[in-house]
């Protein structure tokens, strides 16, 4: 495992002596309760393990600062339940990805109202820093990527977020697109999820005087992340590793802005070190094409296999890109980690075509 130094910012925060991670035994939240272990800060990680992995978070089991409760954040008891006197409030728990809310939408739109609800109560209550984990950024804050024809995934800790999964958050450009905005639509509770989140954390803030914050999360990779996309890094590195053409859907032109957890995790600590209640977005290390990817990720592994595409069409929304100049202003946050380190981790991680770690 390789460990980084945490680094917060501004250093006239207060240390935190006892935090709260929900969705933490997910993909970004078990690394963040990693950080803060290491930084001294005891963590109580909740997680439902409907998309977290106990694996996630078993190499902490052992240390004296460290709790681990199964639970459900949308719960009406869990407040109660969650007892800690709480410095920090890191909300990872919400939908992994749309394909996460067409399955299970009630319990996504729950995660979003009820489980941010109850995160927001346990805050106020210890007087705690809120910080909540979302995806990209809602509808209508989009930012084509170049070369798009003009339009563009929250992790779930109802089991785990924090961050999306090797893809960011999806939104439609244009109201007839059909996504977010239309009830019936495929990324309909996706999308009103993530924003019912956001506007329940900014709303409790002025009624109760809460300290909150709102991190955006886009492309993150690295250990631990889920496999289970047929786009994400460990997926298309199990086709190379196994000689098998490694498989790009659509025409491959669909861009990525690509960051390490590492980095990520250095920036949400950074956020929820600093008192901005505004959104700050943390991504956009390295802005590249899914076509790319699976051609770094065949040079990486060694593989002879080669390239794969699926129906020849572009894709029919565009992605958001970060925009992380509020975050160097906020607290000196940049991406250190290159791709091809991050890459080499990432796949060390997995180890081979047959693993398959959730989170």
């Amino acid at each position: 495992m390789t460990t980084m130094t945490v680094s917060v910012a501004p250093a006239t925060r207060p240390a935190w002596r006892r935090a709260l991670v929900t969705g933490g035994a997910g993909f970004l939240g078990s690394h963040l309760c990693e950080r803060l272990i290491e930084a001294g800060v005891g963590v109580d990680c909740v997680d439902d393990l409907s998309s977290g992995s106990a694996d996630n978070v078993r190499h902490l089991a052992g240390h004296p600062g460290f709790r681990f409760l199964e639970r459900d954040m949308a719960d009406p008891g869990v407040p109660d339940a969650l007892d800690g006197a709480y410095d920090l409030v890191l909300h990872c728990a919400g939908p992994a990805s749309p394909a996460d809310c067409r399955d299970r939408p009630l319990e996504a739109l729950d995660a979003a109202a009820l489980g941010t609800r109850n995160a927001l109560t346990v805050a106020a209550r210890s007087g705690a820093r809120f910080l909540l984990a979302s995806a990209g950024r809602p509808r209508g804050e989009a930012r084509p990527s170049p070369g798009d024809p003009g339009g563009v995934r929250w992790d779930s800790g109802r089991g785990s977020t924090g961050a999306p999964e090797s893809a960011a958050p999806e939104s439609a450009a244009s109201e007839d697109a059909g996504g977010d905005n239309e009830p019936g639509g495929p990324r309909a509770a996706y999308g009103a999820a993530g924003r019912f989140a956001e506007a329940l954390t900014a709303a409790y803030a002025a009624e109760h005087g809460t300290d909150t914050g709102i991190v955006r999360l886009f492309d993150t990779y690295g250990p631990r992340m889920r496999a289970d996309g047929p786009q994400s890094i460990p997926a298309l590195a199990g086709q190379a590793l196994a000689g098998m053409p490694v498989t790009v859907e659509d025409d491959g032109t669909d861009s990525r802005s690509l960051c390490y957890v590492d980095d990520v995790a250095d920036g949400v600590l950074r956020v929820a070190a600093s008192r901005s209640r505004r959104p700050v977005d943390i991504g956009g290390g390295d802005e590249t094409t899914v076509q790319e990817i699976a051609r770094r990720v065949i040079d990486v592994t060694g593989s002879r296999a080669g390239l794969w595409f699926g129906t020849a069409r572009p894709p029919d929304h565009a992605r958001p890109r970060p925009d992380p100049s509020r975050a160097r202003e906020l607290c000196g946050w940049t991406p250190r980690v290159s791709w091809e380190e991050g890459f080499k981790r990432t796949i060390a991680h997995f180890g081979s075509p047959r693993r398959d770690t959730p989170g």
